[in-house]
């Protein structure tokens, strides 16, 4: 097949997808990389897969997807790009900050399609928003600069909130900046942040099974990509002490937290598939702009709420975009 064909077939939609799979020869299907961290990642990577589906991509026919799932490791992630790259995939789709820098340093040619929760040219994604300059381009959103919102509507949930529980990894730098984010937020809401840093999912859960149940009013997420990917180990320890939760993303509440205030990841990734389709019809990341999701939903579960003896105030429930009855 020569590449206008090629281009053609790729870039089509959904009236000539069914012809892909005849047209392609054998062993010409496009091969894509994912790497994510699972946990609330999972629900990116399943909105990548909805957004190639709604363009006319069917998985098997007209791409292949070999995902790599690093539980919170950044090494994993490096030696999964690393392997990707070697075995010669088209291009690589990466979920988080961290993971999209690991995955950068680990390749040298393959092109990246991120979603990031923090500025990409702040954190050296990419060159500039209109063209990414560079190998790498995608979505990304302002997940660290909500972080003293979310904390600021904990506080309004709680008013006599007095100490509130984040953990991170100290090794990772977008954790650390969301950490002294919410530290800054604390101070002005005269609330104690006590922060526990964990390296590893095991320091996570033994973390958490340190915690006394009054020794906390509350859970609260601080952007780190590895706690993210555990976020039910955090839900279900947090409901076993009758604390409120306070997460990032919308799924998380149906999935038990009692609050979030931030992005739809599958939305996101959905957003992220019309990058894979372009690239793979043969445009080159440098060229194209990176995109900004920037629709913030703020969501409540009043039966995790029941289960905790919670009470949520009315005026609350009314200002939410979602309620889980």
């Amino acid at each position: 097949m020569d590449r206008r064909a090629f281009i053609i077939v790729v870039g089509g939609s959904m009236l000539v997808g069914p012809l892909v799979a005849e047209a392609q020869l054998p062993g010409t299907v496009p091969r894509v990389g994912v790497i994510h961290h699972g946990g609330d990642w999972q629900l990116w990577a399943e909105g990548l897969q909805q957004g190639l589906r709604e363009l006319g991509l069917g998985e098997g026919r007209h791409l292949v997807l070999e995902t790599r799932e690093t539980r919170g490791d950044l090494k994993a992630v490096e030696v999964a790009a690393r392997d990707l790259e070697r075995g010669k995939v088209t291009l690589i789709c990466t979920a988080a900050t961290s993971v999209t820098l690991a995955a950068k340093r680990a390749t040298t040619q393959t092109p990246i399609v991120f979603f990031a929760g923090s500025d990409p040219v702040t954190a050296g994604l990419v060159e500039g928003f209109a063209k990414s300059g560079g190998r790498l381009t995608g979505v990304y959103n302002r997940l660290l600069d909500l972080t003293g919102k979310r904390l600021e509507i904990l506080k309004e949930m709680i008013p006599k909130l007095a100490r509130v529980v984040t953990f991170y990894d100290p090794g990772n730098t977008v954790a650390q900046e969301g950490a002294r984010l919410g530290r800054q937020a604390a101070q002005q809401l005269r609330v104690q942040l006590i922060e526990r840093r964990v390296s590893s999912i095991e320091e996570l859960r033994v973390s958490l099974q340190e915690l006394k149940p009054r020794e906390v009013d509350a859970y609260f997420y601080t952007p780190d990509a590895m706690v993210g990917s555990q976020s039910q180990l955090v839900i279900d320890a947090a409901k076993a002490k009758r604390w409120p939760t306070m997460f990032h993303e919308l799924g998380r509440v149906a999935k038990g937290a009692l609050a979030s205030y931030g992005y739809n990841y599958r939305e996101a990734g959905r957003m992220s598939a019309k990058y894979v389709q372009r690239i793979l019809a043969g445009a080159q990341p440098k060229d194209l702009p990176v995109e900004g999701y920037d629709k913030i939903e703020f969501a409540l579960n009043r039966r995790t709420a029941r289960e905790i003896g919670f009470m949520i105030a009315p005026l609350l429930l009314l200002r939410a975009d979602q309620v889980v009855e």
